[in-house]
């Protein structure tokens, strides 16, 4: 959910290409004799889906037994179109998926196994913790190709300097955060820009649920709510001040996934996902010198203590698929082949995201490019070392809980809103069957 937001940019242009690739039958043959495999992208940045596309070319001309029909698809529209193609007996072969939607699909029937498909040599030097966001009962549903953590702390050091603040010292408790936030609001500028609706927060406060209480807001084998613990009412006690107080803006200069509102002098801090690194070195180099980066600060000062998820994007095989193998052949010489191919990747996003396979992190370590992004060591050493891995509940129970931050920050009760949320998520996982599904 951390980077969808993002990928609304483009839509019109992605549904476009979307027209001219619906309705082909995963089973049509392609022309020359070839047997087609249908692929659909969710859209995401330019340069994104600029290395899709070189990739598929490449595949398909180095193939005489099969091609690729590369579909992308806006973000805003991808649920919508994926269920009528399902319905219609039409859903691609191959397709784009979040890690933390990979077990449900899983256990729903949806995609089906990797493992028989994709030599058992090809899954050697992934990192453990990764794979098993894509696994369900043992077995992986997808081939993990990146990873990026969903809250990290940018901020304007020249503002920093201006408020008489050290630079070099950014905020390391959420007591730090509205002190300096404090300091740091102006007229013109915002001392914080962070998520400030139920949906952004619902998915970029899960590290920080994580920092607050030791856990999220259900049991871990989803048989019970836990959302009424007393430690998150600190949690939504600083989204409240934050949004009481002014320090952060009572209209959203962006969605939670803009880069834009630092590099545009509206904010001197700012909390989102790595990808916003790509952006404020692509947008805005001249202010690159200025900006820094640090982990988000937890409750108590402690940055060992998790406060940001690990999201992520891989690709599945639908289980209709008339081509199964051939489409883990696929996914396989595209995320588990030559390295070459996703260094480029990663190279193209400014080195904001980072690779769970070691050959390819190793790659990317020796190369000279890597230095063009002075925040990646940071973000990796201080936020991806300590965060946690993407729920993979129902989105459902995670608004739940963004509903009750939304409500204290517009000023509602703690308690009572942690008590509805509590209430609700109870109510969800009995009306989904949900206790037990996780274990």
């Amino acid at each position: 959910m951390r980077t969808q937001l993002i990928r609304l940019v483009a839509a019109v242009a992605g549904a476009t290409v979307l027209a001219a690739g619906c309705g082909s039958g995963a089973d049509r043959p392609a022309q020359g004799g070839k047997a087609e495999i249908t692929l659909w992208q969710q859209k995401f940045t330019d340069q994104e889906d600029a290395w899709y596309k070189k990739a598929v070319a490449a595949f398909n001309k180095a193939q005489d037994k099969v091609t690729i029909k590369h579909v992308i698809v806006p973000a805003d529209t991808w649920d919508q179109k994926m269920k009528a193609a399902q319905a219609a007996g039409k859903a691609p072969d191959v397709y784009t998926v979040n890690y933390s939607k990979v077990p449900g699909f899983a256990r729903t029937g949806v995609i089906q196994a990797l493992d028989p498909l994709i030599p058992a040599d090809k899954w050697t030097g992934l990192q453990e913790s990764v794979l098993e966001s894509v696994q369900y009962k043992d077995k992986s549903y997808g081939y993990p190709m990146l990873v990026e953590p969903s809250a990290v702390l940018f901020y304007r050091k020249d503002m920093f300097t201006k408020a008489g603040l050290d630079p070099n010292r950014p905020p390391a408790s959420w007591q730090e955060l509205i002190d300096y936030g404090r300091k740091l609001t102006s007229k013109d500028v915002a001392g914080v820009v962070t998520a400030a609706n139920q949906i952004d927060m619902a998915w970029s406060s899960w590290g920080l649920q994580w920092n607050a209480a030791g856990h999220l807001p259900i049991s871990d084998d989803w048989s019970e709510s836990r959302a009424d613990d007393p430690k998150y009412k600190q949690l939504l006690q600083v989204y409240q001040t934050l949004y009481q107080e002014g320090i952060m803006p009572k209209q959203p200069l962006a969605p939670y996934a803009d880069a834009n509102p630092l590099g545009q002098n509206k904010t001197a801090m700012m909390i989102c996902g790595s990808w916003a690194a790509s952006v404020l070195l692509q947008d805005y180099p001249k202010l690159v010198d200025q900006i820094g980066v640090a982990p988000l600060p937890s409750f108590d000062g402690d940055a060992t203590k998790p406060t940001a998820t690990l999201g992520g994007w891989t690709l599945v095989v639908d289980a209709k698929s008339k081509n199964a193998q051939g489409s883990a052949d696929f996914i396989s010489w595209l995320l588990a082949g030559d390295t070459t191919l996703l260094v480029e990747f990663f190279k193209n996003t400014k080195f904001s995201k980072y690779s769970p396979r070691e050959a390819v992190a190793q790659a990317i370590s020796g190369d000279p490019a890597v230095a063009e992004n002075p925040w990646a060591k940071t973000i990796e050493d201080q936020v991806v070392k300590y965060a946690k891995a993407e729920p993979s509940y129902d989105w459902a129970v995670s608004l739940a809980f963004g509903k009750a931050i939304e409500k204290a920050l517009q000023g509602k009760n703690i308690d009572q809103a942690l008590k509805e949320a509590d209430a609700e998520i109870t109510d969800l996982i009995a009306k989904n069957k949900l206790a037990g599904q996780n274990s």
